[in-house]
């Protein structure tokens, strides 16, 4: 067994892959390919495997995650559609309106880099600007500090791995010691609020699997996992972004509409009704990079 082997645990039916992270002495220390868990196995419970299985779970979230994929897309469909009709109604009857959008940009931080590029990808296939950051869970609030001023974004998506511990004080499912990463995480969004208190100002989504979830809202995160402490996939978090990158600063993000679309549903995350970072721009600009946002030309 090696340091990046593709492994499952025997005493789990071999349900999830994961990457050996670390080794030490008889145990391995492994982080989920599809979801966002972190966990410790002994070595003799795990199983080197050439690719990861294809079982109903995993075929499940697939699924979800193309459905989910579909309908962030076509929600980018129906709001240009939106926009023309809005801008038409004022406009003059020769002329076609044309405006330029400002997203509300992500800062992404992620304890995984193989998680970090396919949230990156996704976030460039959605045209939602990001800036991502492999950082490990433990050193999120330093760069937080850090990289706030800098990037001055107006969403910080805080994730990574986390699982519950299975030896936890008095099997205590509300200590922050009962969990691998949360306390980090609530570290990193404690930054976060210092640097901007206002929710509507800064949109905070942390969290990762089995993450205390009320901890990380009492922290002061907008979007946080996992209600039922179940495993959330590997993309919930972009989806969540993404949803409040592209929904209008008029609007508050449909709650109903996150919650039941993302791929591991309401028991994986929850959140506080918060408004949209969206913005429309008239006349459309020529030259768009200073301000770094997409043209839409009607």
């Amino acid at each position: 067994m090696n340091v990046g082997d593709l492994v499952v645990r025997k005493s789990y039916g071999g349900d999830i892959a994961f990457r050996v992270e670390d080794m030490r002495s008889n145990l391995a220390v492994i982080k989920g390919t599809e979801f966002r868990l972190l966990a410790d196995s002994p070595l003799d419970d795990l199983v080197r495997v050439p690719y990861a299985p294809l079982n109903e779970k995993s075929q499940k979230a697939n699924i979800r995650a193309n459905e989910s994929l579909s309908r962030l897309k076509r929600h980018r469909e129906e709001q240009t559609q939106r926009n023309q009709a809005d801008l038409s109604g004022d406009w003059p009857q020769l002329e076609q309106p044309s405006y330029f959008e400002v997203p509300g940009k992500v800062l992404h931080l992620d304890g995984d880099l193989n998680y970090l590029k396919k949230s990156l990808s996704l976030y460039q296939q959605l045209r939602v600007p990001a800036e991502g950051h492999y950082v490990s869970e433990s050193g999120m609030a330093d760069a937080l500090y850090r990289l706030l001023p800098r990037v001055r974004p107006d969403i910080v998506v805080i994730t990574g791995h986390d699982g519950v511990l299975k030896q936890r004080p008095n099997n205590d499912l509300y200590s922050l010691n009962s969990y691998k990463n949360s306390q980090n995480f609530v570290s990193a969004i404690q930054v976060a609020r210092q640097y901007e208190r206002h929710y509507d100002t800064l949109t905070v989504v942390a969290g990762a699997c089995q993450s205390h979830f009320e901890a990380l809202l009492q922290a002061g995160a907008n979007f946080a996992s996992s209600p039922g402490r179940i495993l959330i996939h590997a993309l919930d978090p972009v989806y969540v972004a993404a949803k409040a990158s592209f929904t209008s600063v008029r609007d508050t993000i449909n709650m109903t509409d996150v919650l039941h679309n993302t791929i591991s549903g309401t028991q994986g995350v929850g959140g506080v009704e918060t408004r949209g970072s969206y913005r429309i721009g008239l006349p459309r600009l020529n030259d768009l990079s200073q301000l770094k946002v997409t043209p839409s030309v009607l």
